[in-house]
Parts: structure tokens; sequence; C-alpha cells
């Protein structure tokens, strides 16, 4: 039987990192699954998820939290499954860019109980003009009742200025 893990870390950037990590979990027979990762402010970031022998579990969080060692600061939680069945979505909001975009549009998502699943943003000068642009790409699980157009109007009702694709 094996266990989900999910991996967050962040460090200082520096060659070798990724082969480190992914040894470490191939010694202890974990199976890399899925992951993200950036060179974000002079940093190393990222999330990962792996399935892990129960037998070979301990040891390998044992290990990754030598890490720190190498100047990298693991963070091991076990995952759980998922009970409700929800369904996927993706979303793209695109404004002019402002403080509070990301609170504003995540408070609506909260009130109408649909969970972020992936979530990234960008800034980027308008076309056509010197204006900023803010565009955040979300995958969202939604629950089967609750109707799209109520979900579009909601973020629509933010700001006249916001651009809302649900796919």
């Amino acid at each position: 039987m094996s266990q989900h893990l999910v991996l967050s870390f962040i460090g200082d950037d520096q060659p070798g990192l990724v082969e480190r990590l992914s040894e470490t979990i191939t010694r202890h027979h974990g199976n890399w699954l899925e992951s993200r990762m950036a060179h974000l402010a002079d940093k190393f970031a990222g999330i990962l998820t792996l399935s892990v022998p129960l037998a070979y579990q301990d040891a390998l969080i044992n290990e990754l939290k030598d890490f720190d060692k190498i100047g990298l600061h693991v963070t091991v939680e076990i995952a759980n499954s998922a009970s409700e069945e929800m369904e996927t979505l993706s979303l793209s909001v695109v404004a002019n860019d402002r403080p509070g975009i990301v609170q504003e549009v995540s408070q609506v998502l909260h009130a109408l109980l649909v969970n972020v699943k992936e979530l990234s943003t960008t800034c980027e000068p308008a076309p056509m003009s010197s204006d900023m642009l803010f565009r955040t790409d979300m995958v969202l699980s939604i629950p089967k009742s609750l109707p799209l157009n109520e979900l579009e109007s909601a973020l629509e009702n933010i700001s006249s200025d916001l651009m809302v694709e649900l796919t």
C-alpha cells in the first residue's frame, strides 16, 4: 500500500536541487507524480506530489527534513483523499493592475464554495498602452449545483474592468 505526500520547499537557488530531491525520492521507492517549481526573487520554490510505499514513508520524510542542511526547507504533508464530487473548470481573469484583485476574486470563490486547485498570476504591459494588466489563471473545483452563469456574474460584479473567461 502507498501513501501520497505533498512536499513544499523553498531555499536559495543552486544547481542540483531537483536532482537531489528526485534521487532521495527514488532511493525510498517513491514515485514523483506532479510538481510546480519556479525561481522567484532569488529563491527556488516548489510543490510536488509523490506516492511512497508505507514501509519507506518515515525514512523518506526524515531524509527530506535533512535538506535544511543544504539550504532547502522542505515541508511534508500527508495527503487525504477528496470525498465530495466536484466539477473542474478553468478561470482566466484579466484586469487593470491594482492591489487586492486576488483577494476580491478569492472572496467571491469562497462565498460560492469554490475551491482553487491551481493559481498562477502575472503582470504585463497592456497592448497599445503603458498601463499594467494583471492576469490570473486558475483551475477550480466547483460544486455541481453551482450554475456557471452565477459564478461568472458574481466575478464580473467585482469591477467593470474585470474580464472573466470560464472554460
